[in-house]
């Protein structure tokens, strides 16, 4: 029989990022949606827009991790506009950005579960395009949200548990990750209720 108490949490962390990264990688080439000019122009701008966002910062947490300006908007629009696949694509690019802005890894896994998986995540509010158009983008934003939640979970429980101390590394994590991200979702949450964003998402789906 299996023995899977002998296998370390960090094993754990390491497969469940690789399957994560299979799962974005195996959406992005088997859905091989045309990219037209108009559609690459509406990418780069919606990821310049939220880098740009993201340098306004409400409040910036000591170990990484801040509440922006709605920087996740343009990723969670864009991705409402054209579907997971190209939402994963360029919350993936956008990721690599968030790392060039300032950020830093001890470890492979890590950066990858930190930056680009994690926003690459944000993709997955494409599947709000499918559902009925009364729910809008808000389906869609809690479930990129949570997934960029989990890859930022993983990393506080495998590689920043350190910082916990005498706290369960569990909870330390999820407290720590959810004291920005929470506030950033409501923020999005908000905006995202405004019918005229949703009109705009609407409208870049047209422009493809």
């Amino acid at each position: 029989m299996f023995q899977f108490a002998e296998i370390s949490l960090t094993t754990w962390s390491i497969l469940a990022c690789l399957i994560l990264l299979g799962i974005v990688l195996y959406i992005m080439t088997h859905n091989r949606q045309r990219w037209t000019t108009r559609m690459m122009a509406n990418a780069s701008l919606c990821i310049a827009l939220a880098f740009i966002l993201s340098y306004v910062k409400l409040y910036e947490m000591p170990q990484g991790g801040s509440v922006t300006l709605a920087s996740m908007i343009p990723i969670l629009m864009f991705s409402y506009a054209y579907g997971v696949a190209p939402g994963l694509m360029i919350g993936f690019a956008y990721g690599l950005l968030q790392f060039v802005q300032g950020g830093w890894f001890v470890h492979p896994i890590q950066f990858l579960l930190d930056y680009p998986l994690a926003f690459a995540m944000l993709g997955f509010s494409g599947i709000a395009r499918k559902l009925p158009d009364r729910w809008g983008m808000i389906p869609g934003i809690l479930l990129g949200v949570a997934l960029r939640f989990l890859c930022a979970f993983m990393t506080g429980v495998f590689f920043w548990g350190d910082g916990a101390g005498e706290q369960n590394v569990l909870i330390y994590s999820a407290v720590y990750n959810g004291t920005y991200l929470i506030p950033e979702t409501v923020i999005c949450l908000v905006i995202a209720m405004i019918p005229q964003i949703r009109q705009l998402a609407r409208q870049l789906s047209l422009s493809k």
